[in-house]
């Protein structure tokens, strides 16, 4: 099936929850997303770099920077196998074929250690809108049986440790586990639910997996549960019991996220394909007034006797970083630098953020609100 397998690793996480998404996604386009697009060129830069890194190292912007950090940590983690294995072997962008659990259960693993008796699979995400956890990752799981089917007896190989390296999120994170211990789950878990998945079998099921699900925006169980909860939400928050708050909280953002899902859905069918919503018409939105040519507009108003057309202004603290490079930046401007307290914000006790001190936080947040209003 070319190189789009109805059960992708980086599914998993949802086809192995809602078991028949994978085979209602494939009557969906598969366009790739601007945040996709980078990933890739991002890995490519990775399998660049790590192929190079005993003889070079620069960094000239963020992309660059980031994969000089998974360089570096690649680096180190082969160091640490070379310390109980002499000669540990080391793979990038390695194909891994899983399908004794996956029907047609094909991927790459952008980095592959094996030392002795170990082996550890290193997975770089570039994206910062998600958080990844390496712990039960299903996809790194799947890379390690794929792995395994190649290297274990080779090695004997008697524990797999899987990192994701995610260095925009500043977030490394492995998770260690028997090979025994995972090859039950592929076994008892695993290959039942992937036979199920693969024949478009078993029932919806609604949850964050359906964040990247191309089916997600005409899926009724989606639907039913974002219009339920939207019930809920149409009454007055003092009206409603701190447990439907709760309910409500914990499934707000998705609902958001749904709603708008549904008016791009909307929007596209009807701008692009003709189609018409039964009481709605497409209109011209707000537009913001542009020079057409700013070179003209400071030449024709200079000769108009108008000389003070330019503002000057510092540039962001983020361009003076890359201008001046992190260590030189530090030393020279760290002292001047200040970062005052983020706006309290309510999450679900899943982010890694720790917990702001809540007695300190009226004080705080009334301040900075006091700073802006007299800017």
């Amino acid at each position: 099936m070319g190189d789009h397998a109805v059960l992708s690793a980086s599914g998993s996480h949802r086809w192995l929850n809602c078991l028949p998404s994978a085979r209602l996604e494939l009557e969906f386009e598969n366009s790739e997303s601007n945040a996709a697009a980078e990933g890739t060129a991002a890995h490519a830069l990775c399998e660049h770099k790590l192929k190079k890194a005993l003889h070079s190292a620069y960094n000239t912007d963020e992309m660059e920077e980031h994969s000089d950090a998974y360089v570096d940590f690649v680096m180190e983690q082969l160091e640490l196998a070379r310390q109980s294995c002499t000669d540990p072997l080391i793979l990038i962008e390695q194909r891994l074929d899983f399908s004794c659990y996956v029907p047609q259960g094909f991927g790459t693993g952008d980095c592959i250690i094996i030392g002795d008796k170990k082996l550890h699979i290193i997975d770089f995400k570039y994206g910062m809108g998600v958080l990844v956890d390496a712990v039960d990752n299903p996809q790194m799981k799947l890379y390690a049986l794929g792995a395994l089917e190649i290297y274990d007896s080779l090695y004997d190989i008697e524990e797999v440790s899987m990192t994701i390296f995610q260095p925009r999120r500043e977030n490394v994170s492995t998770w260690t586990i028997p090979v025994k211990e995972l090859k039950d789950w592929a076994e008892n878990e695993l290959k039942p639910k992937a036979k199920k998945a693969y024949d478009g079998e078993g029932e919806y099921l609604t949850g964050e997996w359906c964040t990247f699900c191309r089916a997600a925006v005409k899926c009724r169980a989606r639907a039913e549960e974002k219009l339920k909860l939207a019930q809920m939400e149409f009454k007055l928050p003092p009206l409603l019991p701190d447990s439907e708050i709760e309910e409500v909280l914990s499934k707000l953002s998705d609902l958001t996220k749904w709603a708008n899902e549904i008016i791009a859905y909307a929007t596209d069918a009807a701008v692009n394909h003709g189609k018409e919503w039964r009481g709605f018409k497409v209109v011209e939105g707000r537009s913001i007034r542009k020079y057409k040519d700013e070179e003209a507009v400071a030449e024709v108003a200079k000769a108009n006797g108008y000389k003070d057309i330019y503002r000057q202004s510092l540039i962001t603290l983020t361009e003076m970083q890359k201008l001046m490079g992190k260590k030189k930046f530090e030393q020279i401007l760290g002292g001047l630098i200040h970062k005052p307290p983020g706006k309290p914000t309510l999450v679900p006790n899943s982010d890694k953020r720790p917990a702001m001190n809540i007695s300190n936080v009226n004080n705080e947040f009334n301040e900075i609100t006091e700073e802006l209003e007299y800017e």
